[in-house]
């Protein structure tokens, strides 16, 4: 697959488009039901690049489904089996376009919380632990390395920002107080089980979960729903449990190797982005669907 064949942006004339994420585009079907559709945008320090990943969105998708399936039996998540994609995009060219990039999900009211798990000490968890010896105000034992595993996965909560600006980590009593103590005990204790138990799965598969990000949903009787997307390459840092070693940057299979791309090029991190070259959309797309298949296609064998 090449540039000319990734989808940049969505467009479906007949329905109403309500928002342009990061990466989704996402349309009202009717008052119940979402179409959202994964497009083959990528992101970086919270800025939209101007070149596509080729087959991105699908690869995303597969992921999610598959994800959204394993995690059922811990909690219901907001895919519709109610309505068929085919039921509402009637031209041929656009239905195959769309068809394995999209979801019909529940309409629900998202939560204004990012649901952040740590395994591994990593990322910005590294830099607070290296200022202060503690991740998001939570202190840890003195004298961890870079990438070394927790005793324990850290709940590190986060406000959702706009595009464009950066999400600030918040308190687990500033989530009590945007969601209420009850809500807010069991968006963190789901995060955590669902985090464990992916992290047990990936493992046996060779990919190391070393953190993530969930998002929840609530109906109209307050019923906690897992949404947007789950475990994949964009939301999740995935590494080859093979060439993992505790003090070392790990490889990884997901938007890790494009920001260390973009740490070199002198680019002040604000819009607009820089243009990627052919070979590193290429080598971050070969990541993604390796990433898919040693973790979906492992449980079919």
């Amino acid at each position: 697959m090449t540039t000319q064949d990734a989808l940049y942006k969505s467009e479906i004339p007949h329905l109403k488009l309500l928002a342009r994420g990061k990466v989704r585009d996402m349309y009202e079907i009717d008052d119940q039901h979402l179409l959202i559709v994964t497009t083959d945008r990528i992101s970086a320090f919270d800025v939209i690049l101007p070149d596509p990943i080729p087959g991105k969105g699908a690869v995303l998708t597969r992921v999610a489904k598959f994800w959204f399936n394993f995690t059922s039996g811990i909690l219901p998540n907001h895919l519709s089996q109610e309505i068929e994609l085919a039921d509402i995009i009637k031209d041929a060219r656009l239905l195959e376009l769309l068809a394995s990039r999209s979801m019909i999900v529940k309409r629900l009211r998202p939560l204004p919380v990012e649901a952040i798990v740590r395994g591994y000490l990593i990322g910005s968890g590294w830099k607070d632990y290296q200022a202060g010896g503690a991740v998001c105000g939570i202190p840890l034992p003195p004298g961890l390395q870079l990438a070394q595993q927790l005793e324990r996965p850290l709940y590190t909560p986060s406000s959702k920002a706009e595009i464009g600006v950066h999400d600030q980590n918040i308190s687990f009593a500033d989530t009590e107080s945007l969601i209420g103590p009850e809500l807010a005990a069991q968006v963190r204790d789901q995060s955590l089980q669902i985090y464990t138990q992916a992290a047990e799965y990936a493992r046996q598969r060779g990919i190391i979960i070393a953190d993530t990000k969930f998002e929840f949903g609530v109906d109209a009787g307050n019923r906690l729903y897992l949404i947007d997307e789950v475990l994949t390459p964009d939301s999740s840092r995935f590494w080859p449990a093979d060439a993992y070693q505790a003090g070392v940057n790990p490889p990884s299979f997901d938007k890790q190797y494009l920001r260390d791309y973009l740490e070199t090029l002198d680019w002040n991190k604000t819009a607009p982005g820089p243009r990627l070259p052919a070979e590193v959309t290429a080598q971050i797309a070969a990541k993604y669907h390796e990433a898919e298949q040693r973790l979906t296609q492992a449980q079919a064998e």
